[in-house]
């Protein structure tokens, strides 16, 4: 049989077709896999050197070293408040260390609260690598430290956590019970969030990450502050409204302004206000 010249062009149109597409399809998978494998790295971004330390913003600290249920060594620090009203238990976000905090530690210790700070495993001088579960594991090692070292009464601790944060306080609120937990910046899920990230891919299916602090914040009984901008570039304040609305009372929310990393800083007074309020209503006073 002799193809015609259009018979053959539209052959060929077809093979081209074929070929893009299964390309496409390669490419798509590839990048699915891609984000599987390395999604690790996506999450955490840790930074082994301490750049600064209380002392550089005028406060003495105990330098402390916490052993895990799992046998990892990690980092802290405990910073005292002269006049204690409670103790503040900071779980920080996905980058940098403890060292790059002190805005924050500042602003704790103004208000009169000692603070705990520790890096998790894989973070400035603690060991290991990060994990989902090591990270509720390094935050449980430091509470009991508070409680069974420190001789810190439960009713006394405030669990704060600030982005990543907030999902491993939100987690250590479920089995502890602390005087209250504040959660700034928070987000509803990691595959919630990566599907802003990735609106093409199937994150929920591919991630290996949960940090599902929505499944959670409604069996949380102790008091809540949800503090949030609508300027946050990173996590949506939409999701920081669903944490507020699917929680349990009793609970607050404290809208800032701000982006991401200095909203807490830009809005200064506002949030220095609004967590002090917070605190008085719900910390059992200091003569309690």
């Amino acid at each position: 049989m002799i193809l015609t010249r259009e018979v053959l062009i539209s052959i060929k149109i077809k093979r081209m077709i074929y070929v893009v597409i299964i390309g496409l399809v390669l490419g798509y998978l590839f990048l699915v896999g891609f984000v599987y494998i390395r999604q690790g790295s996506m999450l955490y971004y840790p930074s082994r050197e301490i750049e600064a330390t209380p002392k550089n913003i005028g406060l003495d600290f105990e330098e402390i070293t916490l052993k895990t249920t799992d046998g990892i060594n990690i980092s802290a620090w405990y910073i005292p408040a002269e006049h204690e009203r409670g103790v503040l238990l900071f779980c920080h976000g996905n980058a940098g260390n403890i060292s790059h905090r002190l805005d924050s530690i500042r602003i704790f210790h103004g208000l009169n609260l000692s603070v705990l700070i520790f890096d998790y495993r894989g973070y400035g001088k603690s060991k290991g690598s990060p994990t989902e579960k090591g990270t509720y594991i390094d935050a449980e090692s430091a509470w009991d430290y508070l409680v069974n070292v420190k001789h810190i009464r439960p009713e006394k601790i405030v669990l704060f956590g600030r982005s990543l944060g907030s999902a491993v306080a939100a987690e250590v609120a479920l089995r502890r019970r602390a005087g209250a937990v504040i959660l700034e910046s928070g987000f509803t899920s990691v595959p919630d969030l990566g599907a802003k990230f990735f609106p093409h891919l199937p994150v929920k299916l591919i991630s290996r990450y949960h940090y599902s602090s929505i499944v959670k914040v409604n069996r949380i009984t102790i008091p809540k502050l949800f503090i949030h901008s609508q300027q946050d570039e990173l996590i949506p304040f939409e999701q920081g409204i669903r944490l507020f609305e699917n929680a349990a009372e009793p609970k607050e929310f404290l809208q800032i302004a701000g982006g991401h990393n200095d909203g807490f800083l830009i809005s200064g007074n506002a949030y220095i206000a609004g967590l002090d309020s917070f605190i008085s209503k719900y910390l059992v006073p200091p003569n309690q």
